[in-house]
């Protein structure tokens, strides 16, 4: 009965001490020499991580790799893109070199402990480091002590597009690395494998472009306060026209040949042709309308859409303005013949009979034909137009001045008149459409070859 207590009292020493042990002997949460390895723990002795290696030397050279994972989105109206990328830093640091072949891979809250490079995105807006489900970082070191330090980055970079030639435009992007508070004294970066050392950019696929092509420089930057180390990937992207043209390019197009329907339809129905060009008008103003609203609002810029967009807007309105033409032309025409007409009828009312006997005692025995009667009219007409004409100016005086105006009128609208306004619907049957074709064969040569 006597062992009972003694064991109880036994075991609750010995979960004190251990539970003392574990208290005084381990800090949770926090590192310290005995959590680390013999190698990190003797490399870390006397490291400071606010000293550069080489401090009392020369600049340290950091190699610089990128792998673009994706590019998410390019944004005509902000004039950037947003691209996710590996980068990739390696630099030698005296400080941690260690005895033998093997590399040592590091968690990624280490980085705390070691100098790192102070490298940034000058043309960055808006960029973050991805943390699920922990800081995407990577630290390892190698015997000889080349520290690679690598991150997952999403940054949101401005692009200067030139949109003159869009869509049919080449844009090219570039992505800056620089180094924010060490100069060229302190510093020096490089690519690692020169344009091999970008990957990601062949195998891309983006829903409006096409990476043409891409290279890597190494330049500087130069500031108030210093020149800086600079490394620039420059990358070619051109617009896939085709969605574009399906959406935009086609329609219009087939407006205008929607225009040309009325040149086909008389010009007495009158509200067929005007619905037609009033129509399409509409129809294309509301396109242009579509067409500018994902492209920002600059009036320097002239693009190769609106171009196009102008053309066909001004081959419709061509088209109603053309029946506005033949119609006036029409209504002229039918005012002169009425005045003929009328004129004839007086003629023949008042001298019918000796116009026909002076006809029958000149051509006897022989009736009027049907052909020579209508000329004999036009020739009355106009003999009672001269005679009208010379009476009036008989009455009003005998000024040259009145007369030469009177000719100057006449002349003026025999030449505004048409003599049969139906040829303004034929001609422009041919017209429209080799005059449309020209101007396309010139837009495209230019847009895509200069």
């Amino acid at each position: 009965m006597m062992l009972i207590p003694l064991l109880i009292c036994l075991s609750l020493f010995v979960s004190s001490a251990i539970c003392e042990k574990g208290i005084h002997g381990f800090h949770f949460g926090e590192w310290n020499e005995s959590q680390l390895q013999p190698t990190i723990q003797k490399l870390m002795k006397g490291y400071n991580r606010y000293l550069r290696p080489n401090f009392n030397g020369g600049p340290v050279e950091i190699g610089m790799s990128l792998d673009i994972a994706s590019i998410d989105a390019i944004s005509e109206i902000n004039m950037d893109y947003t691209a996710t990328i590996f980068l990739r830093q390696r630099w030698r640091d005296s400080r941690l070199i260690f005895p033998g072949n093997e590399s040592l891979s590091l968690d990624g809250r280490l980085v705390s402990l070691l100098w790192i490079p102070d490298t940034f995105i000058p043309d960055s807006k808006r960029s973050f480091l991805h943390d699920v489900t922990v800081d995407n970082r990577l630290i390892r070191i190698f015997s000889n002590g080349t520290v690679l330090y690598a991150l997952r980055i999403t940054a949101t970079i401005a692009c200067n597009m030139d949109l003159t030639k869009y869509p049919m435009d080449r844009q090219v992007c570039t992505l800056q690395l620089e180094s924010w508070g060490y100069n060229l004294q302190d510093v020096v970066f490089y690519w690692t494998r020169g344009n091999d050392s970008v990957k990601g950019l062949d195998t891309l696929r983006l829903a409006q472009y096409s990476v043409e092509s891409y290279h890597t420089t190494v330049s500087e930057a130069v500031y108030e306060t210093g020149s800086y180390p600079k490394l620039v990937l420059h990358f070619s992207l051109r617009r896939n026209v085709l969605f574009f043209i399906l959406e935009t390019y086609v329609p219009s197009t087939l407006l205008v040949v929607l225009s040309w329907v009325s040149f086909w339809i008389s010009q007495s129905s009158v509200p067929a042709r005007t619905c037609i060009g009033v129509t399409t008008v509409l129809t294309m103003t509301t396109l242009m309308m579509g067409a500018r609203t994902s492209l920002p609002n600059a009036n320097c810029f002239i693009k190769a859409i609106d171009v196009y967009l102008g053309i066909c807007f001004t081959f419709i309105f061509g088209a109603l303005l053309e029946y506005a033409c033949a119609h006036f032309c029409t209504m002229q025409h039918q005012t002169i013949l009425d005045v003929q007409r009328e004129l004839l009828k007086e003629f023949e009312e008042s001298n019918g009979n000796g116009t026909i006997q002076l006809v029958t005692s000149t051509t006897p025995n022989k009736a009027l034909s049907k052909e020579t009667q209508p000329e004999m009219s036009e020739q009355s007409v106009q003999s009672v137009q001269s005679e009208g004409d010379e009476q009036t100016e008989n009455k009003q005086g005998n000024g040259c001045g009145l007369s030469s105006v009177k000719q100057a009128s006449r002349r003026a609208a025999s030449m505004m008149s048409v003599e049969n306004p139906h040829n303004i619907d034929r001609h422009s049957r041919t017209l429209f459409p080799v005059a449309f074709l020209l101007v396309n064969i010139l837009y495209w040569l230019y847009y895509l070859f200069i």
